[in-house]
């Protein structure tokens, strides 16, 4: 082998991994939104969990990149250290899928239908047509469905450099030495662990194999230790991102390579000594190796590993906390932590994450604000404020978490969807914060009137509890409509806003006239215009996250051009409910 073959051979698996890479993230971004469906059936059944990680794998083409997406899910509490186990030994599973992809170089025959099967005859047409796709459609989808095109084609051109690169090591005595040496089981596992470990993806050791046999000097019985030390070598990725993580973080990538060198320890010998007493109806020692037998033996080894240790996830969980203890210093972690970067190598269930963890910031702001407004007709609490001003910190934190993390996600590649829904978040977790805020507001009038041993009038406190239902009331509705993508009930949240902001200036029109009847007093006067801006501004800021998502959903995000329309009386919709709202919301002190 010149040195001319040897950049061949470079050049092939250079290709080979960049057509690799390329796939997978197509097929990533263009079953985003279906991987958060698939996703979300995650259950602790290890069969389902199985079944999950089977079809995620085969959906991105990557063991590794599954695994490492279970160590972050684990990380952040979405999953449990028994539900990863089935989702674990699924991914192992459906790696398997791209060794059969490249058998299809070995395709021969005479006949049309036959010749178009190889893929030096369709590829250049995939290819074709994949650029075409990628460079001249604006459709997202159609792009990533050329760049899936684009990777197989590069893939599987650099899987026929590769082979063409060793075909003539078949004249090398040296090379067939080399693997008679591999024979050697515990060799042939370490060379197949070490392989796979430096490169990172199981799947491209095996297709190097694969082509490694075109030469006809290999046989399927070195195949064997080789292939089961591929499986080991891709634990490596998860094992180096478990790095730093939580002990059932670790303890998932544990029972990964557990799973691997288990079924490694099992298998080999069995095999070896079954070969050995020439009990196997197939002596493998004596039969050439070549792309197909190379998928079969794979396959056949991981079906073999999956119905031994299948029934066994318990075992595997014990095993995993045996190897990482629990000393018990660890204790709940905090939610905003549960952002894991882990996810972020696929963006749209890091997205999907995202939306999940916003979502339990609007929770914390609203049920804190809500306890704050509940303070102004309460004896005040001095437990309560203190509560509400911790939610407040806790809801800063979540703003700074979730906006720091999206900010990353916006400099990877994602699909349209996912950064529509991205700049979706970004909007709302200011306006969520801001609600927030406005609840030590309150907190601070409540604990103003008790110091100074103020009251409201019968009549203020009246027409302050027509307003504080009004809000009460956006208040759920801007969350449901956010917890569900409920659009309907969005639609209703700019017409109460209009109501509120109708009812404040009522009040403190109200309340200049009974200042100037002596019926109440100018200090009060302070504290009643004070919660009258923060229970208004916090109707506004319930209107722009509902703005934001009926907005969203035309991909125009013109807040203002919106309120102009419908406060405009342009929609018929807005009309009918703020007629509603008035009617349910009016003074009784107008009605006199």
């Amino acid at each position: 082998m010149g040195l001319f073959e040897i950049l061949e051979l470079i050049c092939g698996l250079a290709m080979f991994l960049f057509g690799m890479n390329v796939m997978s993230d197509g097929l990533e971004k263009r079953a985003g939104s279906k991987m958060k469906t698939i996703l979300a059936s995650m259950t602790s059944n290890p069969i389902k969990g199985f079944l999950l990680g089977l079809l995620v794998t085969m959906v991105i083409q990557s063991s590794s990149a599954t695994t490492v997406m279970v160590v972050g899910f684990v990380n952040s509490g979405i999953m449990t250290l028994r539900q990863s186990i089935g989702v674990i030994m699924g991914a192992n599973l459906g790696t398997s899928v791209t060794s059969w992809i490249l058998t299809l170089t070995q395709i021969d025959g005479d006949t049309l239908w036959i010749k178009m099967l190889k893929p030096s005859s369709f590829v250049p047409i995939l290819a074709a047509i994949g650029v075409i796709f990628y460079m001249f459609q604006k459709n997202p989808k159609r792009k990533d469905t050329g760049l899936i095109l684009i990777g197989f084609s590069v893939l599987m051109v650099g899987m026929d450099t590769m082979s063409a690169s060793v075909a003539g090591l078949k004249e090398v005595p040296e090379f067939q030495e080399l693997f008679t040496k591999f024979s050697n089981p515990v060799l042939g596992v370490l060379v197949g662990t070490i392989v796979t470990a430096i490169i990172q993806s199981s799947s491209a050791s095996v297709g190097i194999l694969q082509a490694l046999t075109t030469t006809g000097t290999i046989t399927c019985g070195a195949c064997v230790p080789i292939i089961m030390g591929q499986n080991i070598g891709t634990c490596v990725t998860a094992m180096i991102s478990s790095a730093g993580a939580s002990k059932n973080a670790r303890r998932a990538a544990i029972v990964h390579l557990s799973f691997n060198v288990i079924s490694t320890i099992i298998i080999l010998p069995v095999y070896t000594l079954l070969d050995s007493l020439a009990i196997l109806p197939f002596d493998l020692d004596n039969i050439k190796a070549d792309p197909f037998m190379i998928a079969v033996i794979h396959t056949g080894f991981k079906l073999i590993a999956l119905a031994l240790l299948l029934p066994c996830t318990r075992f595997l969980e014990k095993l995993a906390f045996l190897i990482i203890k629990d000393d018990g210093k660890e204790g709940k972690k905090d939610q905003i932590e549960l952002l894991d970067e882990r996810l972020m190598n696929t963006p749209a269930i890091a997205i999907e994450r995202c939306r999940t963890v916003t979502l339990t910031m609007a929770e914390e702001a609203f049920s804190s604000v809500k306890e704050a407004i509940a303070m102004i007709n309460e004896p005040y609490d001095e437990k309560k404020a203190a509560s509400i001003r911790e939610s407040e910190n806790v809801v800063d934190k979540y703003e700074d978490s979730i906006g720091s993390y999206l900010v990353k996600l916006s400099s990877l590649s994602m699909t349209e969807e996912d950064s529509t829904e991205s700049n979706k978040l970004l909007h709302l977790i200011g306006d969520i914060e801001r609600i927030s805020d406005h609840a030590l507001s309150i907190v601070g009038s409540a604990a103003e009137v008790h110091d100074k041993k103020l009251a409201f009038s019968a009549e203020a406190k009246m027409e302050l509890d027509v307003l504080i239902s009004a809000v009460n009331e956006i208040l759920d509705i801007t969350l449901e409509s956010f917890k569900n993508n409920d659009l309907d009930k969005a639609i209703t949240v700019e017409p109460l806003e209009q109501v509120v902001d109708y009812l404040k200036e009522k009040l403190r029109k109200h309340h200049i006239k009974r200042l100037r009847k002596n019926e109440c007093t100018i200090e009060m006067g302070f504290i009643q215009s004070d919660l009258l801006t923060d229970l208004e501004r916090i109707s506004d800021h319930c209107s722009n996250i509902a703005v934001c998502l009926l907005e969203i959903s035309h991909d125009n995000m013109d807040v203002h051009e919106y309120l102009n329309h419908v406060k405009g009386g342009k929609v018929e919709e807005y009309n009918h409910y703020y007629e509603y709202y008035m009617l349910k919301y009016a003074l009784k002190s107008e009605n006199k």
